[in-house]
């Protein structure tokens, strides 16, 4: 196939790309549990702030990106991912002050907000609505490699280390790939003029402003269609925490933390990839596509819990430093090791099917990156409290917490799925909404 920069897929290989080395490197550094750190209360609090913020700035994203391009967002927050794994090197110097790592991280919600409002909406605007899953495991893929070369770094440096904690050259790498990924953002082509693969334009609305997008975000928590999907958004990361920290890094030694993550990431693309084909299949009308794609989540989650039920019970308090488990010590290691693979794989399918779902709504851009600001900020929102718990809560309490969650997720995302429509066209598919509301009085006054 002949390379098109400004075709849709280049687009979204190069946000991709962008996420691999900002976002991916942050998956990596989380994923070691407490930011690799010995003592996680500084990596949970700077989780806290990060995401405090990003629920504020997940939600006002899709209006910044609206207002002023995708390119110079996605330049300017990709900094603020270098900034904060920057922190943890004067963390490692002085572990008794997290004020930098803290304030670090709430520099980073807003960042990130801004970055993940662009990225969905080219993830989920840009291609036609036969490809939305295949662009979306594209995406994945990528994406999640970042966390995978995230947990080679510190697999190979700290393979003959017997500190808990990362070492400042692991971090240093971090950095300069995120300022890499930040000046990787200023390739992006402008949205009006990407095109997709039958040769059509990306749908481009008209001018928008900042009145128009303070209006239009207010709509959103009068839209019924967001309501029912505050559930889903709402727990999408809130298991991150248990896993990073309750599994990851409390059973583990801090090179099989990093083994861990190469195949965690790894196996999220596998994730993405097989539910692509499913959410892509033409033979199938899309609301059919929906409910299977849901059906496995729903086995496949709850069998995960099930898996770190019974792995609690056995190591109600974890495992002291010193006699962690360790990926050579195959007869103890090899099952917790499977499950954390089997949660990379659960965390691509919900994420891919929440995605696909959002894409499925409307095909209007500037609608999409709202959408994917509110899915991002609500998202954020589980995510501040779940790092928090983590804290003061004991951990079957979390184990408790993330199964009720998802199961309160189920009902609404059926019903979403069953209203979808089978072309959505430039159309939402609300109710009678808010934007149903506009509408009407702008004919009226007509």
């Amino acid at each position: 196939m002949k390379f098109r920069y400004y075709s849709a897929m280049t687009q979204v290989v190069l946000v991709g790309l962008v996420c691999f080395l900002c976002p991916g490197m942050f998956n990596a550094v989380n994923g070691m549990g407490g930011g690799g750190q010995l003592d996680p209360t500084a990596g949970n609090n700077a989780n806290t702030a990060l995401y405090s913020t990003f629920v504020v700035f997940g939600i006002l994203g899709g209006a910044i990106v609206n207002l002023c391009g995708v390119r110079w967002t996605i330049f300017c927050s990709g900094f603020m991912y270098a900034l904060y794994s920057a922190s943890y090197i004067y963390l490692n110097h002085k572990p008794w002050d997290g004020s930098f790592t803290i304030a670090a991280g709430a520099l980073l919600g807003i960042g990130a907000g801004i970055l993940w409002a662009a990225q969905g909406m080219i993830m989920v605007s840009y291609p036609r609505e036969e490809e939305k899953g295949k662009y979306i495991a594209v995406f994945w893929i990528i994406f999640n490699l970042g966390g995978m070369l995230g947990g080679i770094l510190p697999f190979a440096i700290n393979y003959h280390s017997e500190k808990d904690s990362l070492s400042d050259g692991v971090y240093i790498a971090f950095v300069v790939l995120e300022c890499l990924g930040a000046f990787l953002g200023l390739a992006l082509a402008p949205p009006s003029k990407v095109t997709r693969t039958d040769g059509s334009s990306v749908v481009m609305v008209k001018y928008t402003n900042v009145g128009k997008e303070v209006l239009e975000i207010l709509k959103l928590f009068l839209n019924p269609t967001m309501l029912a999907l505050l559930p889903m958004c709402f727990t999408s990361n809130f298991f991150y925490t248990y896993q990073f920290n309750n599994i990851n890094a409390a059973l583990f030694n801090i090179r099989t933390r990093g083994f861990n993550n190469i195949f965690y990431w790894g196996f999220q693309m596998l994730g993405a990839y097989a539910i692509s084909f499913l959410l892509d299949w033409q033979r199938l009308q899309r609301k059919t596509r929906g409910f299977i794609g849901f059906a496995i989540v729903f086995v496949v989650f709850n069998a995960i819990w099930g898996g770190t039920l019974a792995l609690h019970n056995k190591y109600p308090e974890g495992i002291e430093a010193g006699s962690r488990l360790d990926f050579k010590d195959t007869k103890r290691a090899a099952g917790p090791i499977i499950l954390y693979l089997l949660c990379g794989i659960g965390d691509a399918l919900y994420q891919s099917m929440a995605y696909w779902i959002i894409g499925a709504l409307t095909n209007d851009n500037q609608k999409l990156s709202r959408y994917a600001g509110f899915y991002k900020g609500m998202q954020s929102f589980g995510a501040a409290i779940a790092w928090q718990l983590d804290i003061k809560v004991v951990t079957l309490n979390q184990i408790i917490a993330n199964w009720v969650l998802f199961g309160a997720s189920v009902p609404p995302m059926l019903y979403v799925i069953w209203r979808i429509k089978n072309h959505s066209e430039d159309q939402s598919i609300e109710a009678e909404s808010a934007d149903a509301y506009v509408e009407k009085e702008e004919n009226l006054k007509a």
